[in-house]
Formats: C-alpha cells, structure tokens, sequence
C-alpha cells in the first residue's frame, strides 16, 4: 500500500529538520494520497525532500507526530517493542534505582503520545495520540514483554485526549492492579494510588528536585512549610534529611490522608503536622500571624493550562511567592516551582524576582533545575520544559 505525504510549507520555521516532533495545521501546504486518521505518513518539505514519517490527524492541531526520521523502516510490532526496550534500557544506564520511574516519556522517547510509569511491578499507562492509540496492541504486548509486570492499568483520563478524538477510559489492562501500591524513591517509601491519583498516581518529575532538600534541612534545627504538598513528598524528604518540624498543607483530604500514611511510614508522623486547607489562604493567615520558617516550599498544579490563562495564572503565581518569601526566617530558602509549560524559565525567574522586590527579600539562586532524569528533553523542544524548580536562599533588606 502506498504512504500518503504531506508536505509543508516553504516558508515555515524548519522546525522539523531541527529535530521538533509536531507538526500543526499551519505548517502543511497539501496531503498527498490517501490518509486517514491514525495512519503513519511521509513529512517532506515543500520540494518533496523526505524529512520524516509520522502519526497522521487532521482532527488535532497536531496533524503529524514525528515517529522516525528513516524513509523505509516497518511500523510495526517490532518497532513499538524495540522503542520500548531503548527507553528502559536509558533509565537503567542513568538511574540508580528503577523501582519506581517513568520507563517511558513519549516524544523524548520517539513514541509519540506514550508514557509509560512503573510503580514497582505495576505499570500505569497514559495513551494520548490517535496514532498510538492504534497502536495499543502492540504497546501492551510490548510492556508485557520487556517489563513482565503483574499488572497495567490504563489512565486515559486526560481532556487531550479529547482534542485527538479518543474518548476518556480507565481500567486495567492486563493482570492485576491493586488500589494503593508502595514504591521506594531514593530510600524513601511511598503510596501511590494508580487508579484514582492525580495523573498517573505520582510525580516522578521531582525526584531529584526534592532530593536537593537536604543542604537545606541537615542539623536539627530547620522549621519547614510545604504549600500544595499532595501526597507529602517532599515533606517526607525534609525530615529525611533533618528538618526539625515540618508543616504540609493542601486542600485535598484524600491527599491529606495519604500524606499522613508516606509520613507514619517513614517514621516520620512525629516531625511533621498536616493541614487541609487553601493554600493561600494558609499562606496569607501564616503572614498575618507572622509565623516565619527556615524552609518554604511551593509546588502548585500548573496554574496556566492555556496561553489565554497565562496573565492570571502569573497572579496566582506571584502571590504565593510573595507569601512564601515573606515567611522565611534571614538566610532561609524558598524552593518554587512551577509545572506551566507556559511559563518558561525566565518568566518564571522574572515573576520570583518581582516577588522578591515586593517582599523587600534579596535573592541568592541556590539551584535551578528541570525535570529528573527519567524526563528527557529533545533539545530544541520548548514544550518538554515544562518544570521550572528553583532554590533561593533569601535575605532581608
């Protein structure tokens, strides 16, 4: 069977010969053949030279996701399999433990629309491309195959899935999923629920963001607030590394409750208080109270879903920074982050600092960093830096 093409614009940015896996609307001048939604294409530019094959969909804005950059290799079983057997194989070369890790990242993996997390023996799945989606089949025997797992469950509970025009689905996929599971992060214990947690049930992305607490707690001494903290992550680091009280905060009771079980596992219940509550209204009442901390932590769900929320997104932002910041004890630390893809990093800088100067704080960077290890980067990709984490140590003035 022929491969339909598409071929782009010739005034375009040359996105796709720079390695960018999307192709939009936008950039196409013509298709040519027959395609329909779902079927792998040839991307050529706009003389016809071949750049790459991709996952077709004229429904998304996304109309091609890039698969391979070689004009004649099958798409097939072999293929998904071979993917996944080389984005395991860069977790187990990079990370010191696998036990719990995202085994595979989509794009960043050349498996558009994938992501694969592996919660000890049990993998949660999020499927998010049409394309991939036809392709299940093979995803699953291939997990089978590399990770013999004893379960998978399937979190397409997404709203993107929608724009692809996947309807939303959950379930297990294969053996069996219990409702909670314990995972080991950097000798830590914690409980993941796979079925009903945010995402897919935990947020494999600060893991080595939360492992840089520990210069900012060791001694004994250091008084700790985490503002947004779910399950108690990395209020359970703090008092790993040292923290004399910790205070973690959320508006979620079920969050709460989970939290209070990640710190009586660790032996950590006596250390660390827990609050359901509005983040910042907690932080607002803890200023008036002027109520001050060694340690304040911040890391919100992503306030910007949208470009057209991005103004007010940066207001929610800056407030809780400027909270934050005015409850650190001089010479204390601010860990801030933000997972809004569109707030880049210097926005992200550029709002902490104009908190700063509204708190009347000085600022020291002490750490700025992405997502860990198991979240590569395709460089050149704006959309896959999405984290932005930052430690400041601050100081009056």
């Amino acid at each position: 069977m022929l491969t339909a093409t598409l071929f782009l614009q010739r005034n375009r940015r040359r996105r796709t010969e720079a390695g960018h896996p999307w192709v939009y609307q936008s950039e196409v001048a013509r298709l040519v053949g027959d395609a329909v939604p779902g079927d792998v294409v040839r991307i050529v530019n706009h003389q016809g030279a071949f750049l790459a094959r991709g996952m077709y969909n004229p429904q998304s804005q996304i109309v091609a996701r890039v698969l391979t950059y070689q004009p004649d290799i099958p798409i097939d079983a072999a293929f998904v399999a071979d993917r996944i057997r080389q984005a395991w194989a860069y977790r187990q070369r990079f990370l010191d433990d696998t036990n719990a890790c995202r085994a595979v990242y989509g794009e960043a993996d050349f498996l558009p629309g994938l992501i694969v997390d592996k919660y000890g023996d049990v993998l949660s799945v999020q499927i998010l491309a049409l394309g991939m989606d036809r392709m299940r089949e093979w995803v699953r025997e291939a997990l089978i195959d590399v990770f013999h797992p004893r379960g998978i469950f399937l979190r397409n509970d997404v709203p993107v899935r929608k724009l692809e025009g996947l309807p939303l689905e959950t379930g297990v996929w294969y053996g069996e999923v219990p409702d909670r599971i314990e995972i080991c992060e950097n000798g830590l214990h914690f409980l993941v629920d796979v079925k009903e947690g945010q995402k897919t049930g935990y947020f494999f992305d600060q893991r080595d963001n939360r492992a840089a607490l520990r210069p900012l707690v060791e001694g004994g001494q250091a008084d700790v607030l985490e503002c947004f903290c779910h399950t108690g992550a990395f209020s359970v680091y703090a008092a790993k590394y040292g923290a004399r009280h910790v205070t973690a905060v959320d508006i979620s009771e079920a969050a709460i409750a989970v939290a209070r079980e990640n710190a009586a596992r660790n032996g950590f219940s006596d250390c660390i208080d827990f609050a359901v509550a509005n983040a910042f209204d907690y932080l607002r009442e803890a200023d008036a109270a002027r109520r001050t901390y060694d340690v304040v932590i911040l890391d919100p769900p992503a306030f910007a879903k949208s470009r057209r929320a991005l103004e007010g997104a940066l207001r929610g932002y800056k407030e809780i920074n400027l909270r934050g910041l005015r409850l650190v004890r001089d010479g204390g630390f601010l860990a801030t982050a933000s997972c809004s893809f569109h707030v880049g990093p210097d926005l992200f800088r550029e709002m902490v600092r104009s908190a700063a100067m509204d708190a009347h704080k000085v600022l020291r960077l002490v750490h700025f960093a992405g997502a860990g290890k198991d979240h590569p980067e395709l460089e050149g990709v704006d959309e896959g830096h999405y984290l932005k984490f930052a430690i400041y140590q601050v100081f009056h003035r």
